[in-house]
C-alpha cells in the first residue's frame, strides 16, 4: 500500500514530459510574505520569457478591489524546485494591472528600472545580504527558550553547536541545501547571538538578482518548515531581556569600488548615503526604531555614523577593504523584514546616479 510520502515524492519524469511551475509573488496586502499558485506546463522551461503570464484574485490578497480584482503575474526568475525536483521549477513573479501597470505593492518594477539604467549596469553592483530570522514554536515562543521562561544570557549561542545552543539546526541545514539545489547563490549560514535566531547569507549577487534570490530563499524557508514559525520580526521580547535584534545587513560594492583606488569611491558613496539617511531609514523596514537603538551592535536610528570594523556604526568598512584600498562596505541599517528590492535599488540609486 503506497503511503502519502510515496505520492509526495513521486517521480513524474517516467510518465510525462509535463512539469509543475510554482508561481511565487509578494503579498503586501493581508500578509507580508510570498504566496504562490501552481500550474502544469507542457515541458521543461529554462527562461522566464518562455513562461505564460498568470492571474490571481487581487481582492483576496487586499491588492485590488472586488469589482476589478484581476492581477496579472509576470514571470521574472526561475529556480529549480527542491521539493518536487526533476524539471519542476519555482518562478519569482511580480504583479501588474491588466493594463500593464505595476500595482502599488510591486517594488520589483521600480528596482528593475534602476538596475537597467546604463550607468548602474556599467558599475555591476554586487550585493551580499545577511538575512537574520528567528524560529518560534507554534505558541510564538522562541525555539530553545524554556516555556514561559528565559534562557541564559547571550554569548554561547553565536555560531554555537550542540543541543543546548543550536536550536533548529536540522531546519537550517535543510534550508541551506535546498537553496543550493534551487540555484540560489546562498553563501553560508550561522547561528546568531540569541537562542533560536539564525542567519543565512545570499550573494554576491548582481543587481536585481539579489532581490529575486532573497525572496526565493525566504519562500523556501517558509515551505521547508511546517513545525515552527519563521519570524522576520526585528526585536523579540525587547523589554524582557538583553537580546540583539534581527537585521539584514547589506554588503555592497561596484566595479569602481572593487578596482584600484576603490576606497575613494567607497568614501564618496558613504557621504551620499549620509545625505539621504532619513530617506533610507524610512525604506529599510518597519519597526526599525526598536532595533537601531545604539546598543546591541547598532547605531542610533537618528544619527548616521561609519567606521572601519565598527559594528556599532550605520556603515562598516572591513579591515581587508581598508588594507587593500578597495573592496566593499556593509550597510548595517536594513531590518530583517526589509524588502530586498527596495533596499538594493535604493543603495545603487543613491551611490551611482546623480542626485535628483
Amino acid at each position: 500500500m503506497a503511503s502519502l510520502h510515496d505520492f509526495v515524492n513521486l517521480d513524474l519524469s517516467d510518465t510525462t514530459e509535463k512539469i509543475i511551475a510554482e508561481y511565487i509573488w509578494l503579498c503586501f496586502g493581508f500578509l507580508i510574505a510570498p504566496v504562490s499558485v501552481l500550474q502544469t506546463l507542457p515541458g521543461p522551461v529554462t527562461n522566464p520569457s518562455e513562461l505564460p503570464k498568470w492571474n490571481y484574485d487581487g481582492s483576496s490578497t487586499n491588492q485590488a478591489p472586488g469589482d476589478d480584482s484581476e492581477v496579472i503575474l509576470y514571470p521574472r526568475a526561475i529556480f529549480k524546485d527542491p521539493f518536487r525536483k526533476g524539471n519542476n521549477i519555482l518562478v519569482i513573479c511580480d504583479s501588474y494591472t491588466p493594463a500593464g501597470e505595476p500595482i502599488p505593492t510591486n517594488k520589483r518594477a521600480k528596482a528593475a528600472e534602476i538596475f537597467s539604467n546604463p550607468d548602474v549596469e556599467a558599475e555591476e553592483p554586487w550585493f551580499g545580504i545577511e538575512q537574520e530570522y528567528t524560529l518560534l514554536t507554534m505558541s510564538k515562543w522562541p525555539l530553545g527558550w524554556p516555556e514561559n521562561g528565559y534562557p541564559g544570557p547571550q554569548g554561547p549561542y553565536y555560531c554555537g553547536n550542540g543541543a543546548d545552543k543550536a536550536f533548529g539546526r536540522d531546519i537550517v541545514d535543510a534550508h541551506y541545501k535546498a537553496c543550493l539545489y534551487a540555484g540560489i547563490n546562498i553563501s553560508g549560514i550561522n547561528g546568531e547571538v540569541m537562542p533560536g535566531q539564525w542567519e543565512f547569507q545570499v550573494g554576491p549577487s548582481v543587481g536585481i538578482s539579489a532581490g529575486d534570490e532573497v525572496w526565493a530563499a525566504r519562500y523556501i524557508l517558509e515551505v521547508i518548515n511546517y513545525l515552527f514559525v519563521i519570524s522576520f520580526f526585528l526585536v523579540i521580547l525587547v523589554n524582557d531581556g538583553d537580546w540583539n535584534g534581527a537585521g539584514a545587513h547589506t554588503n555592497y560594492s561596484t566595479k569602481s569600488m572593487r578596482g584600484d583606488g576603490g576606497i575613494d569611491v567607497i568614501n564618496a558613496a558613504i557621504e551620499k548615503l549620509e545625505a539621504r539617511h532619513t530617506e533610507h531609514i524610512a525604506a529599510y523596514g518597519e519597526g526599525n526604531e526598536r532595533r537601531l537603538t545604539g546598543n546591541h551592535e547598532t547605531a542610533s536610528i537618528n544619527q548616521f555614523t561609519w567606521g572601519v570594523a565598527n559594528r556599532g556604526a550605520s556603515v562598516r568598512i572591513g579591515r581587508d577593504t581598508e588594507k587593500q584600498g578597495k573592496g566593499y562596505f556593509e550597510d548595517r541599517r536594513p531590518a530583517s523584514n526589509m524588502d530586498p528590492y527596495v533596499v538594493t535599488s535604493m543603495i545603487a540609486e543613491t551611490t551611482i546616479l546623480p542626485a535628483a
